[in-house]
């Protein structure tokens, strides 16, 4: 048997977590699934309790396709993941006054997205480990092979050439060993310097303590990664003192440090202040801990899925993860456990002592002021360095906004974002810009222009036939005049707390808004989901635009959450206001301002489906009249199924 020391990772003796308040080891051990009766008291201590859980564990694992009769929602709370349901549709899902809408096969198979990544069947949560190896670009994900449900977590994989054609592969990592028994959890890739690959990944042990794990492909000349290895000394990491034992997941892309050693980290909370861990390895196998953080924010909660990367200040390619210097940025990512958000911040990285400090304090990473990828549903999300194309390349995970039951009924759960290429705005300067990949265009079929002037109060039906799978791009003008009659009214008072989520929806009609495209829409304009621009006056009585997704009408169904997204977005002088909006069945994905800010929406028409699905162009505004200009494609559907030796192009191996 292994001696403790050779089980535990290499940390400093002086351990700054090890001063935090005491109240978060009580509450871990409350958490457990079995008592401990013994008090502890001290870090010392709490080592030795997570030794313990190491050494002493009972080999038990739960069997790969094993039925579990416990409830998704308790299983899910042992193990410390409640943050993988969507708490508002969990409460129309239990609460009895409200009756679950009808929903039959017709409505529910039109909801399966065409060009959106997602399994065959089931459940499916965040991204994990993507990579472009040999050719192929390679995408591992969160999922359930059992049900439309959380639970069960193991890693699907899929592999691409183009990001937008997937083969499913078989299951990557399954929860064979004590230290994954609960979930083979969310992970990240990185390339050696010889180019070989290692994954860490967190599992949720037997006892429901996160741990850190790492793996590696079995056999490097396979270029579809078919089979992976866990090592034999795993855990590598466990959680270090004051960290509790469900509060310690998704350890990031590995990058260099100068002095040649790697360095990961991991999310956490002290209290309720969430923070970015900080290891150091030369081998993945053990690390030495630092007694700084890389980055803490009081009063923000549990930090998961934390990215971490460079961004150049002067260029619009990508840059690999270990890329410094003085025209680089870096941000910071993390997923918010309390509000299912992600948050991102730009700043300075400073290699020597491992720390982070955003470039403006006030849009801090998980504030409510912070920046957002994405202001509608979008979570868990991921970058890679393409090294293929010179990019980096952002995946994010698209829950449902349906219930639990409907999900059952129709087989799946989630799908995810089209994946978006990620750099700093050289304009702004205060922001990041995401596109769609360019390879998305391969999907464009035929296309119709359109140059139209609206007044308003104006709907107007764009004919493009069927609605159901398109990708749009559109300018928009306010005419002159309308905006100098604006400026020059003093009774026009600034508008400075403007808000989409709170102004009432495309139907709140000001001055110079709302305008833009209803899709998804019926003949009737029953059900419709308006993408669109208000503009108002903000301070200094400079224009002050906002772009929103509003899905409060767009669905007759009543178990559906419908929400109204959106935010504020840079126009700078001379600018267009641009937009793009892709959809697909069921996700509608919009992007202002080249991708400044983004929102992604779920939608579930009941009468809006196949051959009905209309596009509308619309302005609601009380004063202005708009000039759009406009191009949409119909989109084909992407080639998304189960892989054979002929579409891989290598021999059957029989």
């Amino acid at each position: 048997m292994a001696s403790n020391e050779a089980l535990l990772p290499v940390t400093s003796r002086q351990d700054l977590l090890s001063e935090s308040k005491s109240d978060q080891i009580p509450e871990t051990r409350r958490r457990r699934p079995i008592k401990v009766h013994l008090a502890v008291y001290s870090g010392l201590l709490l080592i030795a309790l997570y030794v313990a859980l190491i050494v002493t564990h009972d080999g038990s694992t739960v069997q790969h396709g094993a039925k579990d009769e416990t409830s998704t929602e308790s299983r899910a709370r042992l193990a410390g993941v409640s943050e993988k349901s969507n708490d508002r549709v969990s409460r129309l899902s239990d609460d009895r006054k409200v009756e679950a809408f009808p929903w039959n096969n017709t409505m529910l198979s039109w909801q399966r997205t065409a060009f959106h990544f997602q399994p065959e069947k089931n459940w499916m949560n965040d991204p994990n480990g993507p990579l472009f190896y040999k050719g192929w670009y390679h995408f591992f994900y969160q999922y359930n092979p059992n049900a439309a449900v959380w639970g069960d977590i193991v890693w699907g994989h899929a592999v691409s050439k183009d990001l937008i054609h997937w083969l499913y592969l078989p299951i990557a990592m399954v929860p064979d060993q004590w230290y994954d028994a609960n979930g083979v959890w969310t992970g990240s890739a990185t390339f050696l310097d010889d180019g070989s690959i290692v994954m860490l990944y967190t599992g949720s042990t037997d006892k429901f303590v996160q741990v850190q794990n790492l793996a590696y492909p079995e056999d490097p000349s396979d270029p579809l990664l078919l089979k992976w290895a866990k090592f034999s000394g795993n855990p590598v990491l466990v959680p270090p003192p004051g960290i509790g034992a469900k509060d310690f997941r998704d350890p990031t892309t590995a990058w260099k440090t100068s002095t040649g050693k790697w360095r990961i980290t991991i999310g956490s909370k002290i209290n309720r202040t969430g923070i970015s861990l900080i290891y150091d390895t030369t081998d993945f196998k053990t690390y030495e801990k630092h007694d700084t953080l890389l980055h803490q924010v009081p009063n923000t909660g549990m930090w998961e899925c934390v990215d971490f990367y460079p961004v150049s200040k002067t260029q619009v390619n990508g840059l690999d993860t270990s890329v410094n210097g003085p025209g680089v940025k870096h941000v910071i990512k993390a997923s918010m456990d309390d509000t299912r958000i992600d948050h991102y911040a730009i700043g300075t990285y400073y290699d020597s002592n491992g720390t982070w400090v955003p470039d403006n304090p006030s849009i801090d990473v998980g504030i409510s002021t912070a920046l957002r990828y994405d202001y509608g549903k979008f979570y868990a999300s991921k970058t890679f360095y393409d090294q293929n194309k010179g990019r980096r390349i952002l995946w994010g995970w698209i829950g449902e906004s349906d219930s639990e039951a409907a999900d059952v009924q129709k087989g799946w759960s989630s799908v995810q974002g089209i994946p978006r290429t990620v750099v700093f705005d050289t304009r702004t300067r205060k922001n990041l810009v995401q596109w769609p990949v360019e390879e998305i265009k391969s999907l464009r079929l035929s296309s119709n222009k359109f140059d139209m002037t609206i007044g308003p109060g104006t709907v107007v039906p764009v004919d493009v036939g069927s609605a159901t799978q398109l990708d749009i791009e559109a300018e928009f003008e306010i005419k002159t005049e309308d905006l100098k009659l604006f400026f020059d009214d003093d009774s026009v008072e600034a508008d400075k707390k403007f808000s989409c989520e709170t102004s009432g929806g495309s139907t709140a009609r000001g001055a110079l808004g709302p305008f833009g495209f209803s899709v998804l829409a019926d003949e009737s304009l029953s059900e419709q989901t308006p993408v669109y621009f208000y503009v108002t006056k903000g301070k200094h009585s400079k224009l002050k635009t906002v772009f929103c997704s509003d899905t409060s009408r767009s669905t007759l169904a009543n178990d559906v959450v419908k929400p109204i997204y959106g935010s504020f977005v840079p126009v700078l002088k001379g600018e267009k206001l641009t937009m793009r909006i892709l959809v697909d069945h069921s996700i509608v994905e919009g992007f202002a301002q080249g991708g400044r800010t983004c929102i992604t929406s779920r939608v579930y028409p009941t009468k809006a489906i196949y051959g009905a699905t209309k596009l509308f162009l619309f302005n609601n505004a009380i004063d202005a009249t708009v000039t759009a200009s406009f191009r949409v494609w119909q989109m084909n559907s992407a080639f998304i199924h189960p892989y054979s030796s002929d579409d891989l192009g290598v021999p059957s191996r029989t």
